[in-house]
């Protein structure tokens, strides 16, 4: 019985309400919404860039192993190189995960913010 009263008073509430003020309502709702998503659209370009970076980094790394492999001159020389190439790389994908976690974070607290929240009913 209480429930429904309140959605009687809640339906008088809702014919009493100046349309100016619902249309303000909505256009904060929608100015909001639009501050979100260009927030969400800055995150997705700054992750891009950081990995163009990390694409461009590791086309000079390989450059720069494929002239030193050149440059070599014995085995023993090789094998460094390759051992140099390979802790470099050990510690290049290491800073890729810590960054795709970071980015994956970015991503769902803006996310999260884009989603609705749920309507939480009163006591009744």
């Amino acid at each position: 019985m209480a429930q429904k009263e309140q959605r009687i008073s809640a339906k008088v509430t809702m014919s009493e309400a100046n349309p100016a003020e619902f249309a303000e309502m909505g256009k904060k709702q929608v100015e909001a919404m639009m501050d979100l998503q260009k927030e969400f659209m800055e995150a997705v370009g700054e992750v891009n860039r950081g990995w163009g970076a990390r694409v461009k980094a590791e086309a000079e790394f390989a450059t720069e192993f494929a002239g030193k492999l050149t440059a070599a001159k014995s085995v023993p020389e090789t094998t460094a190189i390759c051992q140099e190439w390979m802790s470099r790389r050990m510690e290049m994908f290491s800073e890729d995960i810590k960054r795709f976690v970071a980015d994956l974070q970015k991503f769902t607290a803006t996310a999260a913010r884009l989603l609705p929240r749920p309507v939480t009913g009163g006591s009744t």
